[in-house]
Parts: structure tokens; sequence; C-alpha cells
């Protein structure tokens, strides 16, 4: 493996000129510093990139702090940056905040010292504590809006919309309404939709159920309550709360279907898998994660381009989950 001393050799010039030559050429005669590339290209010499950065303040990395690696929304996101960042010459360092909310803002002040910027994917910390950790390096938000801080989100309206609108279709006319966690941004928004959407059909009695966990334990828990009810449908605050109503209602011998329809939102894979394959409002999970990293890259190239928030669309997934209410 080539050295920095091998190059100084062969260019004839010492270390230091290398390494001027390599990482500040405005520093270094054109002549010299064309010795020193033709040399290094010979021998097949590639600088070390980590004391490149130190001397530059440039390390070609990008932060991605996320609260659950094991949940499919935020893994699905995690592989749009990846492929994105890869693209653009980036590496991503990952950190997962395991739903905490102090060792997020942790993870956050030990990464903004090693990356070039930052995307915070459904941050837990408050607004206030999400403004304090902005510093003078690119962030963006993903699922999550604070004024002041740009953000890549969803359609939420949109797709509440979509979901209750398809089973008011299909004939439904008692729809509950599943929210997730109290202070998630994303489930106050759907609680918002769901509202707004009940003010402009007053022909449809939506009951709202909530608050839950927003994982397969969740959707367990919510099943009883929202065939208790009354309800004959029921949109859950994301996929994986629908998976676990449905495995709840077949441990009833309720069938899904025939006898109660579920929606979900986020569109995982897994809502793929199981059987009946479920109905859900497909996010551009992937688009995320690519939208983030477009914007960390372009305010890296234009340091004063000020922001917009990117709402993306969304699209319901009809599939095998959903049908006529039994009493049509």
């Amino acid at each position: 493996m080539p050295t920095v001393r091998d190059v100084a050799k062969l260019a004839g010039v010492s270390i230091s000129t290398v390494s001027r030559a390599l990482s500040m050429p405005h520093m270094v005669n054109p002549g010299t510093r064309a010795l020193v590339i033709t040399a290094a290209e010979e021998l097949g010499y590639q600088p070390n990139a980590a004391a490149q950065g130190l001397r530059s303040g440039v390390t070609k990395n990008i932060g991605l702090v996320i609260p659950d690696l094991e949940n499919p929304f935020f893994a699905t996101i995690t592989k749009g940056v990846q492929a994105r960042a890869r693209n653009e010459g980036y590496a991503v360092f990952i950190a997962d905040s395991d739903e905490d909310t102090e060792l997020e803002l942790r993870l956050i002040a030990n990464l903004s010292k090693q990356v070039d910027g930052l995307i915070l994917a459904s941050p837990r910390a408050t607004d206030q504590e999400l403004l304090e950790v902005l510093g003078t390096k690119p962030l963006v938000l993903l699922n999550r809006k604070v004024t002041g801080l740009p953000a890549v989100i969803v359609d939420n309206q949109d797709g509440i919309a979509q979901a209750i609108g398809h089973l008011r279709a299909l004939g439904h006319t008692k729809i509950a309404f599943a929210s997730g966690p109290a202070h998630s941004w994303s489930s106050i928004q759907r609680e918002v939709a769901v509202r707004e959407f009940a003010s402009q059909h007053p022909e449809i009695e939506i009951i709202e159920l909530g608050n839950f966990r927003p994982y397969i334990s969740g959707g367990l828990q919510v099943a009883d309550l929202a065939v208790g009810s009354g309800a004959t449908a029921l949109v859950t605050y994301n996929d994986l709360m629908a998976l676990g109503v449905i495995e709840r209602l077949r441990q009833r011998e309720i069938s899904v279907p025939q006898d109660f329809s579920v929606v979900g939102i986020d569109g995982i894979s897994l809502a793929t898998l199981i059987s009946p394959a479920l109905t859900t409002v497909q996010l551009p999970l992937r688009d995320f994660g690519r939208k983030a990293v477009d914007f960390i890259v372009n305010q890296l190239a234009n340091q004063n381009r000020s922001f917009s928030d990117q709402k993306l669309g969304v699209e319901l997934e009809i599939r095998d989950s959903t049908d006529v209410p039994v009493t049509t």
C-alpha cells in the first residue's frame, strides 16, 4: 500500500508539500502539484479521507437518527437515505435512539461533530429542544414539522380522506380510528384530519380510540375496543397496529374483511405478507430518505440557500382487508 512518503520520494518533494498539494492545492505551485498528482496516480495512492476531513472540515458523512431501527417503517426510510447518499458520494452514520428522547439528543450532539449534515426521522424531542440543536450544519426533519426547521412530510390529510373515503364508499357508516402516541406529530395530524373528514360527512359516525403504542401490541389492544364500539371498520395509526388488530380478531374468530374491515397507514412490506393482505395508505418511504439527502447535499453546495418544506403525496393500496359491511 503506497504511502505519502512514497509519493514524496517519487515526485522529488517533501511530505508536507505532498499533503498541501492534495488537500490545499491553492497553496502549491501548479507545476509542483502536477508532479505530485502524477506520482500519486502512478503509485495508486489514495489520501486518507478522515485526515482530509480533519483539515478541510468536510467529512462526506451524513448522520441519520431514527427512533427504532427494527420498525420496518424506519428501516425502509434508511434504505432510501443510504441509496441516495451513496450515489452522492456520502457515507451514512446511523444512530438508533430506542424511543428515548434524552438518548436522541445525545446522539444528535455526538453525530453533529462527525458529519456534514443531519437527518432526524420522526424525532421524539420537543420543538424547543430541536430548535436548540440547530447549528451551523444542515439539518432536516422527516415526518415531523417544527417551525423554523426544514422538513419532509407526507399529506396526512389526504391519506386519512382516502382511507375513510374508501370505507364510506363500501357502505360503512360507523368507523373507528385508533390513534398513535399522544405526543406523536403525525398521529396528531391524522387525528385532526379525521375530525375534519367527520365534519364534512355528518352521515358517517367516526369513533376515536387512543392513544396506543405504534406496534403490533398496540393493535392487540385496539381490536377489542373497536369491535366493542359497534364500528364495522377501523383505520389504525400505522400498519403495525393494523397487523395486531387482524391477529386479535383472528383469535376471536372474527373474520376480516367479512365481519370487520381494517385499513392501515404506512405501506410497509409486511402488509402484503399477511392474510388477508392489508389495505393501507402507502407512504413514499424511500422517497422520504432520498428527499432528505437531496436537501442536505443542496444546502452544503449552497450555504445561504433558503428552504421550503416538501410535502409528499400518498396513495391508498386496496387489498383484501376491506369489504362491504356485514349489514349491507
